[in-house]
Formats: structure tokens, C-alpha cells, sequence
């Protein structure tokens, strides 16, 4: 052997543009081509730009596969190199293409290291059998990417779930610090780990205020976690949930099963259908509670946001009928936050209009919110405390107490002034 290593310098266009673009995918298929050549696979690190691309590397025993991908031009740049001459990097070269579905591609062949030009007597160190093999290193991040912010979780690789529905792209992945996780278009919609935070604020609040809640609706709750919730409480007799992706129900069910199994409660009725026409043909006063469980205002949940909605909203409600929504990050969507509270404020008058918030890691900012309104009843000037404490003393909840709802409700000033100064309570 006359050099010490073989690069090949790789082009590939007209890709699958949606392939470059999905950094699970473009590891998996880096870590496939090393096995196409017989590698020793190491570490693998992987990152995913904004707005779109992947940059990552593939390091083995031999050296390395790295790549660059420019989706927008559906083109991609790989490096593939290896020390000695035993492995065949041409074969790697040849899968990449195939997986990319690159309609042509382009490749230069180097010869590394020329021996000729190093030091007269230059060897190697004697090979070791007690070498140690190396143990493969996974570094594949998620990143959630939001105007001018991210938040990142590392994964432990290959995406459970990765499949665009008829209204969106639903994931699943199985993350180190958080469990598994559900993402919809990009955004994380909950985790195993956090998502107590929210479930139990969202349905806890309108429940324990309510006296006797009877018939609960939960628009959107796909994942079956604020189903699980409201469940908790005896006096309800049916929760309906008006879901418009059943895809979602369908992947949580298969990986969630500790939110999804709500569903199979004989008190639930789950519609597959889209919420906002679902709700205009329903009768007027049905429901005790009315929970608003959705993603952002973008997509499927855009009308959730809407005055037409809340009038339906209100009609459907019985009397001293209450409804929760969640509210967006006033640390993060103002504008969102606002424009909710004064869509109720319009509805159902501004005294009946409260704000309150909660602690959640993986949401935008960590700080969110949850808009109340009712048709008369005070989140916490009516609330029953001793009912609250019994309630809590037979359910082991992680974050909902009776402090808990009381000091929810208690505003940071940056936003009692966007809610147009709203009064502590006591």
C-alpha cells in the first residue's frame, strides 16, 4: 500500500428535497453506508439548521462519512474517507446515491497520505489484540425552532414515527431526557416526562371550579392526555373528544399508551372529525366544561382561535359552563396571548375573563398560559378548597394542589399590564 488512506468527494443533485431536510433519515442513511463498506461505526453527530439542511458526521475505526445538505436546491455534499486501502468506498458512494433518490451524481476519487513523501522509516505502531472495540456513540439532536429561539433534545435515533397525515407531519421520538415525544409539524406537542404539567393544569382548573361537572368536550386532546385527566373526576359522565387527525390517536396509542388509553374508557366518545364544523351543529347548552386542547393557531387549530368558535363555544355551554384554552407563551407569542383573552373578553364579558399559568420545560420559553372564561363562576373565589384538597388526596398528581390553582392566577406584572392589569387574588 502506497498511501495511507482513500477519500472520495461526492455530489449528489436532484434529491428528495423532504429527505435532506430530516436529520433522523440522513443519519440513518450515513450509518447504512458505512455498513454498505464494512466499517466500524464509532460516533454519529447530526444537526438540523434553520431553516432547513442537515450538516453531520458518521466517525468510524477508519475514519469518517460527513455531509452537508442544501434541501432548498435539493442537492447534497458527502465526504467519504478511509484509512488504508481494505474497505471500498465506492460502494458507500453508490448506496447514497439510491437513498437520496438523486436523479445524478458526481464523485472524485483521492488517493491520501502518499508514502513517498514521509520519513525514511516511518512505521506504524504493532497492532494490539487486546484492542478494545469500540462502542457506538449515538449524538442526534430534535431541535424545535421558533422565531429567533430553539430547544433542542438529543434522541436516541431512529424516529418511532415519521409519516405527514392529511393535515400534518406526526412524529414520535424516543428522547434520553423526556421519554418519548410527540411532534406535529415541528413543534413538540408533549413528553413523557413533562407532560403532567400541562394535562393537569388544563383540566384540573375548570373542574374543581365547576360544582358538578357532568358532560366534558375536549376539542383537539388527540394524545388522550386531558381525557385521562378529566376521567379523574367522578361526577363527570361523559367526556366527548373531537379530534380532528385520527393519525394522532393512532401513534399515541401505539407509543403513549399512558395518555392514550383514556380512549378505551367506556365514559369517552372520541370523534375523528374537525372540531369547529363538529361543534356549529351541536345544540345549544350540552356541556358543563369545554376544554380547547390544541396546537399553535397555524394548520388545523387556525379557526380554534376564532370569535365565530367562541360563540359556538358559549352557546354549547349550560349555565355557569365553563371553558379552558390553552393560551400560548406570554413570554414568547404575545400577540396570540392577547388577541385570545380579548376574543373572550368580546364573548363572554371581561369579568368573566381570567388568566392563568404553568410550568412547562419543552414549551416555548417554559412559561405558558391558559385562558378561563365562564358564564359566572370565579376560578378562585368560588372554588371549594376542602373538595380540592379531598380530590388531590385520591389522585397522586405531579404538579396540580389547591396553592397550585390559587397562585396560578397570580399574574408576574409584565403580565397583569397585557391583560390589561387583571387583580391579584387572594
Amino acid at each position: 500500500m502506497h498511501t495511507l488512506g482513500i477519500q472520495i468527494l461526492a455530489e449528489y443533485y436532484e434529491c428528495s428535497a423532504e429527505l435532506l431536510s430530516d436529520v433522523s433519515f440522513v443519519e440513518n442513511m450515513l450509518l447504512q453506508a458505512a455498513e454498505e463498506m464494512q466499517a466500524t461505526v464509532i460516533t454519529s453527530a447530526f444537526h438540523h439548521f434553520s431553516p432547513m439542511g442537515v450538516s453531520g458526521v458518521v466517525v468510524i475505526q477508519e475514519s469518517h462519512i460527513a455531509i452537508h445538505t442544501w434541501p432548498e436546491y435539493q442537492y447534497a455534499a458527502i465526504d467519504i474517507f478511509t484509512c488504508g486501502t481494505e474497505l471500498q468506498p465506492i460502494k458507500a458512494y453508490k448506496y447514497l446515491l439510491k437513498a437520496l433518490k438523486a436523479s445524478n451524481g458526481s464523485m472524485m476519487e483521492l488517493l491520501r497520505g502518499h508514502k513517498s513523501l514521509m520519513p525514511a522509516g516511518a512505521e506504524a505502531p504493532p497492532f494490539s489484540e487486546d484492542a478494545v472495540t469500540p462502542v457506538f456513540h449515538r449524538n442526534v439532536w430534535f431541535t424545535e425552532r421558533n422565531n429567533g429561539m430553539a430547544f433542542s433534545l438529543r434522541h436516541k435515533g431512529n424516529v418511532l414515527h415519521n409519516k405527514r397525515s392529511d393535515f400534518q407531519k406526526v412524529q414520535m421520538y424516543d428522547t434520553y431526557e423526556y421519554g418519548k415525544m410527540l411532534v406535529l409539524d415541528e413543534k413538540i406537542m408533549t413528553t413523557e416526562r413533562d407532560e403532567f404539567a400541562y394535562h393537569e393544569m388544563v383540566s384540573h382548573v375548570p373542574l374543581l371550579v365547576h360544582p358538578n361537572p357532568k358532560r366534558v368536550l375536549v376539542i383537539g386532546g388527540g394524545d388522550g392526555g386531558t381525557a385521562r385527566e378529566v376521567l379523574k373526576h367522578n361526577s363527570v359522565e361523559e367526556v366527548v373528544v373531537v379530534e380532528i387527525d385520527g393519525d394522532v390517536v393512532t401513534v399515541c396509542q401505539e407509543h403513549l399508551p399512558g395518555l392514550a388509553d383514556a380512549f378505551s374508557d367506556s365514559r369517552v366518545t372520541l370523534k375523528i372529525e374537525d372540531g369547529i364544523a363538529w361543534l356549529k351543529k351541536q345544540e345549544s347548552d350540552q356541556f358543563d366544561v369545554i376544554i380547547v386542547d390544541s396546537t399553535d393557531p397555524e394548520g388545523p387549530a387556525e379557526g380554534l382561535f376564532g370569535n365565530s368558535f367562541y360563540e359556538d363555544v358559549y352557546r354549547t355551554l349550560n349555565e355557569n359552563g365553563i371553558v379552558v384554552v390553552q393560551g400560548e407563551s406570554p413570554m414568547f407569542n404575545q400577540s396570540t396571548f392577547q388577541a385570545i383573552r380579548q376574543c373572550h373578553a368580546g364573548i363572554f364579558g371581561p369579568e368573566n375573563v381570567h388568566t392563568y399559568l404553568v410550568h412547562i420545560p419543552t414549551y416555548p420559553s417554559g412559561m405558558w398560559s391558559f385562558g378561563y372564561a365562564s358564564k359566572g363562576l370565579h376560578p378562585t373565589l368560588d372554588l371549594d378548597e376542602n373538595r380540592v384538597t379531598k380530590f388531590c388526596n385520591q389522585h397522586p398528581l405531579k404538579y396540580y394542589n389547591p396553592g397550585i390553582h390559587k397562585s396560578a392566577f397570580v399574574l408576574p406584572n409584565f403580565v397583569k399590564e397585557m391583560v390589561d392589569t387583571e387583580p391579584l387574588y387572594a
